[in-house]
Parts: structure tokens; sequence; C-alpha cells
């Protein structure tokens, strides 16, 4: 039987699984590390023949789901991050993301784009310039302060989450950081753990409406899971400077993806109305 027959795409070769396969492997490696593995991970699955965007973003989200899982574990295990904060902050990311999903289906995620690259070059240029941000925890707020300022940053990325998607866990790692004042590790175990609730919110949409290719998630779900073990286990042995590092590459990928985005959805429509 053909690959693509038995996963349910005719089209499907062994080459393009290969290829998916191996970028699923490298999203879930970015993703524990630093988030923002939607960025490579999603764009290969819409290269399947025949594939719906639909079905692709269903899909990427299973995969997904299982490498933010087995980061979440490994990084609770050996970097012990607080679930006090970590929990709430992810129930109410998922309330968030179902919010972003309903406003998804009235209004173009392409008219927030423009706002999220501002936002990504503030972020880029304030981590770039303060080296020494996230190198030590300093929380900012106390009691129900902190809790409070940790809810309504979940519920504003989980909203983002939902209605857009991509570098989600990167705007958790900065949030975090800079509005809590966590390091970068202690950092990137809550994500992972908030970042698990965000993808859970979008299946329990998903799967209802049958868009989810369960075999292929699976199979990405397997190479997700190896990279995020082995992302999340080299983020812990090399701290937060290594994270540092990682988080500022994947920031300068996903403005140059989005910039290329506005681009093309407002810039060039109105060119060439010229």
């Amino acid at each position: 039987m053909e690959i693509g027959a038995f996963l349910g795409l005719e089209q499907l070769t062994w080459g393009v699984l290969v290829l998916v396969v191996i970028a699923a492997f490298g999203a879930g490696w970015i993703d524990a590390v630093v988030g923002g593995g939607g960025l490579l991970q999603l764009p290969a699955v819409l290269l399947i023949p025949g594939i719906t965007p639909v079905q692709a973003l269903a899909t990427n989200k299973l995969g997904s789901i299982f490498g933010t899982a087995t980061s979440s574990v490994t990084y609770y295990r050996r970097a012990r991050p607080d679930i006090r904060t970590a929990l709430p902050m992810a129930a109410i990311a998922l309330a968030g993301s179902f919010g972003g999903a309903a406003v998804a289906t009235v209004l173009p995620a392409s008219a927030f784009k423009p706002i999220i690259v501002v936002a990504l070059l503030a972020v880029a240029l304030f981590t770039a310039f303060r080296p020494q941000l996230g190198a030590a925890t300093a929380l900012r707020f106390s009691g129900h302060r902190h809790h409070i300022a940790a809810g309504v940053a979940g519920l504003v990325i989980g909203f983002y989450d939902g209605l857009i998607g991509p570098g989600t866990g990167t705007f958790l790692v900065i949030t975090l950081v800079a509005l809590l004042g966590y390091d970068f590790l202690q950092s990137s175990a809550k994500a992972k753990i908030v970042n698990f609730a965000t993808n859970a919110g979008a299946l329990i949409l998903f799967i209802p409406h049958g868009a989810v290719l369960w075999l292929l998630g699976l199979i990405l779900g397997v190479a997700n899971t190896a990279g995020s073990y082995l992302g999340s286990r080299m983020a812990i042995s090399r701290g937060s400077g290594f994270i540092r590092v990682v988080f500022l590459a994947v920031v300068i990928v996903l403005i140059a993806k989005l910039g290329v985005d506005v681009w093309n959805e407002n810039v060039a429509p109105l060119l060439a109305e010229r």
C-alpha cells in the first residue's frame, strides 16, 4: 500500500513525509527551548498535496501537543517550575484560545499581523540591548498581583494563539521574563505548560469537526516528542544564556515571516490597485 493511501492523503509521497517528519523534529526542539516551532512545522504540513488549511492546522496542533506535553514533564522534573503560577495561567490561556478562535471566524488574522510585527520588533530590541534580562529570577510582583498579571498575560496570549498562532511560545517566554521577572529557564518551563493548554483548547474545537488527520498527526507527534525531549534537556543543561540566544534568533525569524505576510496581505494589494 502506498503511504499516501494509508494516511488518507492519496498524493503524499515518502519524500514529502520524510521532510515533514524532519520539520516536526526541529519544531519540537525549537518549541522546547523558546517556542515558535509552529513556524517550521505548520508550513511543512501545508506542503502536503491535497491537505486543506483546516486539516493542516488541526493536525499540526495534534503533533505539537505531544511535544509540549513531553517538554512540560521534562522541565517539571528537572527545573521544578512553580505550578502555582503555571497551572492557573494555563487554564486562563485555554479560555483565551477559545475566544481567539471565535474572533478568527469573523475577523481576518491579517488585521492583527502589523501590530504583532511591531510588538516583536520591540521585544527583539528590548532583549538585545538588555543582556542581563532573564539571567536570574527577580519577581516584579507578589501575592495576588503576581497571579493577576500572570492571568492577564495568559488570557491575551491564549487569545493570540487561537486567532493567529505562530510564536505563541515565544510570546509566553518574553512575557514571563519581562513582565513577571522569571529567568529564561523558568520562563521556558512555565511556557510549555501554558502552551500545552492552548494546544488542547484548539484541539477541543477541531476534533468534533473531523479536521484532525489522526495517523499523520501521531507520526508528527512522535517526531515532535523526540525533538522536544532533546531541546528541553539542552535548555536545562545550558541554562538561561543559551535560551536567550535561541530566543533572539527565533524572534528575528518570526519578524521576517510575519513581515512577509503583512506585505503580501496588506501592502501588495494596495500597490496592485495603483
